[in-house]
């Protein structure tokens, strides 16, 4: 990995993350304001490797920007935008496999989200794309929303919705896929 496309219309915003991404190792870093600009240059050639969204853009919010550059690139995606709603959009667009992250804006958390995305796409492209890793990843990303409705709706943390995740499949006999879909089914309309 090593181009970088950081989407924000807040110049200082842009600067502390283009510094940031710089450290982290990108060479080539982008900086562009608006959602239009963007689209033509991830469509491109030179497909970035990371793309970060600071939201709202000059000429949209940013959310559409995002699912489309997960449909068309193989780039890890950072999504920025207010913590009022971080949690509602982390839901939307956690299927399409963008991290979100919470305003205000730290080095170190923004740091430790690029190595992570870095070090999960790493690993993701030394796989071949099997039938059974490419069920595996949606069966975690089931999973994963799962939790997520648990989350919302019984106000469960994260180790708790897992456990009952796993109770539920050991109880009724069921793979925790299932156990999952019936989950969102139930709750999540």
């Amino acid at each position: 990995m090593n181009r970088a496309m950081i989407i924000s219309a807040d110049s200082q915003e842009a600067a502390l993350i283009e510094e940031t991404v710089q450290i982290e190792g990108f060479g080539s870093v982008a900086v562009i304001t608006g959602g239009s600009e963007a689209r033509r240059l991830i469509g491109g050639e030179a497909s970035p490797d990371l793309i970060i969204i600071c939201t709202p853009l000059q000429d949209e919010f940013g959310q559409e920007l995002a699912e489309t550059a997960a449909e068309e690139t193989s780039a890890g995606i950072i999504f920025v935008c207010h913590g009022e709603i971080a949690d509602e959009l982390a839901d939307r667009l956690s299927d399409y496999g963008v991290i979100v992250v919470a305003r205000p804006l730290s080095r170190e958390t923004l740091s430790r989200d690029i190595r992570l995305l870095s070090a999960n796409l790493s690993r993701m492209s030394g796989l071949k794309e099997s039938p059974e890793v490419l069920g595996r990843i949606e069966e975690i990303r089931v999973i994963n929303r799962a939790k997520s409705v648990l989350m919302k709706y019984l106000k469960f943390t994260e180790p708790q919705a897992h456990r009952y995740i796993e109770k539920q499949a050991m109880n009724n006999r069921q793979t925790r896929r299932e156990v999952a879909e019936h989950i969102i089914s139930q709750y999540d309309l």
